[in-house]
């Protein structure tokens, strides 16, 4: 498997609206830490202080690398209006070579 396979990272995490979202975004990206986040409406079922809730949603999906997952989690928490954003990263098992390619050069300075 090629090296830019393996540390590649998908990671999720959901967004109050879509100026939250793109705000979010466009900042990881600015800052090297997404070479790409794709934003998706979505809502969400979940159980939050002992009861059941539910709330539209922008999920985010963040392409980056294992090397930027520390500093990309840091800088979530400091830009996310959640008291608990999710942060859930998904390793990428095979893709082409030229997104990789592009993904891991979009992350250098």
């Amino acid at each position: 498997m090629p090296e830019t396979n393996l540390q590649a990272r998908i990671v999720l995490t959901t967004a109050a609206n879509s100026e939250e979202a793109r705000r979010i975004a466009r900042t990881l990206v600015e800052e090297r830490l997404a070479a790409c986040v794709t934003l998706l409406p979505a809502e969400s079922i979940y159980r939050w202080e002992g009861g059941i809730e539910s709330a539209a949603e922008t999920l985010l999906l963040l392409k980056t690398s294992l090397d930027r997952l520390p500093a990309l989690e840091a800088r979530l928490h400091q830009l996310h209006s959640y008291e608990t954003p999710e942060f859930l990263v998904l390793a990428v098992e095979s893709g082409s070579h030229a997104y990789l390619g592009w993904l891991h050069a979009s992350l250098r300075e």
